[in-house]
C-alpha cells in the first residue's frame, strides 16, 4: 500500500469522524445491559444493510454451546438473545480474510444520581464522550464499521473475506463470540477494538465467576446468640478466599508477562444479597465472587481450589461445619490467552501504527479478558486487541477520548487495507 492510499484512507477518517461520532452517540444512548441487547443488535444490523454487507442475525441457542471450550453457563432470560454478524465478499481475492468484532452488552450504570450526567444520555465534553459504554466498547464497535467506510471513501474496496460481528454477553459469558466460532465463522485473523489505551494486549487473565450459598439459623435477634448468622459466615469465606487471592498471586510472580505486575490475581465479592428481616438472624447469604486466572492455569484444576477453599473455611466455623456452604459457577469459566503465533497480522498492523502514532507499539499486560480468547484457544486464529483510551469503565462518568478514538479508528483502517488487500472501485 502506496503513501498516496495511506494518505486518501486517512483523510476519509477525518472527513468522516462527525458523523461517526454521531453514530456512536446514538448506539451508546441504547441501555444494552445483560437481556436486552437487542435494540443494539438491531441497529447493528440495520448499518450493515445499509451499506451492502450479508447479514446474517440469530438466535442463540445455548444448547449448541454447552460443550465447547470456554462455555459458561447462563442464568438469566436468554430467550432474546442474538448475534449480528456482517459479511463483506470481495470482488477480487487478493488479500487475508478478517473478523472485526465488537461487544454490545455493558454493565450496569448503577446508582443515576452518581453520574454527572445521565448515562444513557451522551455527552460530549471536553474532547471526551461520556455515557455507559461509551468505552467499553461501543465507541470501539462503531470504529471499526467506520474504517471500512473510509476504505470506500477513499475511492478502494478490500479483496478479502470480512466478517463484522456485534456480539452480547462478552461482560458475563462470552457466549456470544462463541456462537460465531459454532455458527462457523472462520477468518485468518480477528481484531478487537477494546479500549486498550493504544497499546496491544499481549497476555489477559481468564475469569472464574462463582456464587456462595451460604446458611444460617434464624432467630430473633434479641436472642442472636443461639442462631448462626448467614451473612456473618459469609464473610468468613470471603476472608478464606482473600487467602486464597494471596497465595494465586504470589503464583503469579513465575509467569512471564504478569510477573511484571503487582497483584494481577484479583477477587471480587461483587454481589451480596442475604436475610428477610432486619431483626430476625439472617437464614441465607448469596454472594457472586469473580477470581482471575493466568495464560495456561486449569480452570478445572482451580475451580477445585476455590472449593477445597471454601470447605476448608466452613470446617473451621461453628455453624458452617455442620451446615456446608454450596458453590456455584454462575459465569465466566475463561482461560487466560496469550498472544502467540501472530507475527503476519502484527506486523500489519505495526506498519498501521508507526503511520498513525509514530514509533513502536507497547503490549499491554491485561488484568481483565477479552473475546479474542476464543479464537486464539479454541480454533489458533491470531486475535489482535487494540483500541483507544478512555476512563472509568464499569464506573460512573465512563467515557472515551475522542482524539485517541480518531487514531485508533485510523489505525484500524490501515491495518484493515494492509491486511485485507484493496483495490480501487
Amino acid at each position: 500500500m502506496n503513501a498516496d492510499t495511506q494518505q486518501r484512507i486517512l483523510d476519509a477518517v477525518d472527513a468522516g469522524f462527525e458523523a461517526q461520532l454521531a453514530t456512536t452517540s446514538d448506539f451508546v444512548a441504547i441501555p444494552s445491559t445483560r437481556g436486552a441487547e437487542g435494540p443494539c443488535q438491531d441497529m447493528i444490523g440495520d448499518l450493515l444493510r445499509a451499506r451492502g454487507y450479508e447479514v446474517d442475525d440469530w438466535h442463540i441457542d445455548v444448547d449448541d454451546l454447552k460443550d465447547l471450550r470456554g462455555f459458561g453457563p447462563i442464568e438469566h432470560d436468554f430467550s432474546k438473545a442474538r448475534t449480528v454478524v456482517g459479511t463483506y465478499r470481495p470482488q477480487t481475492n487478493g488479500g487475508k480474510s478478517l473478523i472485526l468484532q465488537g461487544h454490545c452488552d455493558v454493565v450496569p450504570a448503577g446508582p443515576l444520581e452518581l453520574w454527572d450526567t445521565p448515562p444513557f444520555s451522551p455527552v460530549i465534553k471536553d474532547g471526551k464522550m461520556f455515557g455507559r459504554g461509551a468505552c467499553d466498547m461501543k465507541s470501539g464497535t462503531i470504529g471499526a464499521l467506520y474504517a471500512l467506510d473510509a476504505i470506500k471513501a477513499a475511492g478502494f474496496r478490500p479483496t478479502a473475506r470480512i466478517h463484522f460481528q456485534s456480539v452480547i454477553e462478552e461482560e458475563s459469558t462470552g457466549v456470544g463470540a462463541l456462537s460465531t466460532l459454532q455458527r462457523g465463522y472462520r477468518a485468518d485473523a480477528c481484531f478487537i477494538p477494546e479500549p486498550t489505551g493504544g497499546k496491544m494486549v499481549r497476555s489477559q487473565v481468564g475469569v472464574i465467576w462463582f456464587r456462595l450459598r451460604v446458611k444460617g439459623h434464624p432467630t430473633h435477634v434479641a436472642f442472636a446468640g443461639s442462631g448462626a448468622n448467614a451473612i456473618m459466615a459469609a464473610y468468613h469465606l470471603i476472608q478464606a478466599l482473600q487467602k486464597l487471592e494471596i497465595e494465586w498471586n504470589e503464583r503469579a510472580k513465575a509467569d512471564r508477562h504478569f510477573k511484571t505486575l503487582n497483584h494481577p490475581i484479583n477477587f471480587n465479592p461483587g454481589i451480596i444479597k442475604g436475610g428477610d428481616w432486619a431483626s430476625s438472624v439472617p437464614a441465607w447469604c448469596d454472594v457472586d465472587c469473580r477470581i482471575a486466572v493466568l495464560p495456561g492455569w486449569s480452570i478445572a484444576d482451580h475451580q477445585k481450589e476455590i472449593m477445597a477453599c471454601v470447605a476448608a473455611a466452613a470446617r473451621d466455623h461453628r455453624f458452617l461445619a455442620n451446615n456446608p456452604p454450596e458453590v456455584e459457577w454462575s459465569g465466566f469459566l475463561s482461560e487466560g490467552y496469550e498472544l502467540t503465533d501472530a507475527a503476519a497480522p502484527e506486523a500489519a498492523f505495526g506498519k498501521a501504527f508507526n503511520t498513525v502514532y509514530g514509533g513502536e507499539i507497547q503490549d499491554l499486560v491485561f488484568t481483565a479478558l477479552t473475546d479474542t480468547r476464543f479464537y486464539g484457544l479454541n480454533h489458533g486464529i491470531p486475535s489482535l486487541c487494540f483500541g483507544a483510551s478512555g476512563g472509568e469503565m464499569h464506573g460512573f462518568n465512563e467515557f472515551v477520548d475522542l482524539e485517541s478514538l480518531k487514531k485508533s479508528t485510523k489505525a484500524m483502517a490501515l491495518f484493515i487495507a494492509d491486511w485485507c488487500g484493496v483495490e480501487k472501485v
